[in-house]
């Protein structure tokens, strides 16, 4: 099966182990599932830094280099990146995302948590 075939077989409703199956798929066609795990790292990191550019452009009023605002993407389309890169991380350590997740919001829920921003509208 090809990766628009693939695509075209996802659905809004999936759930997130299909498409963490989908990304390992499309991750195998591409040419980079025998990625180590420290390569995936850095492309994360990468595009973490590409998802802040992308923030930085639409929801701030900071300075940015206008000669390269072609090259920062949207928002969503960089938080996309910075998923697909990370469940291509837990398939590589065989890391069942969705367990994953649960896991931790099991330690999560039983902590107390204080919001400290000074700023928080009061």
């Amino acid at each position: 099966m090809n990766q628009k075939e693939l695509l075209n077989n996802l659905k809004k409703d999936d759930n997130l182990d299909t498409i963490q199956n989908y990304i390992k798929q499309v991750i195998d066609i591409r040419g980079f599932g025998k990625q180590s795990v420290e390569q995936g790292l850095l492309l994360l990191l990468e595009e973490v830094g590409e998802l802040a550019k992308s923030i930085r452009k639409e929801k701030t009023n900071m300075c940015i280099d206008k000669g390269k605002i072609k090259n920062y993407d949207t928002v969503e389309s960089e938080i996309a990146d910075v998923f697909i890169v990370l469940t291509s991380i837990c398939n590589t350590l065989n890391i069942n995302l969705y367990d994953a997740v649960i896991e931790k919001e099991k330690i999560n829920v039983e902590r107390t948590w204080v919001n400290t921003d000074k700023n928080k509208g009061e």
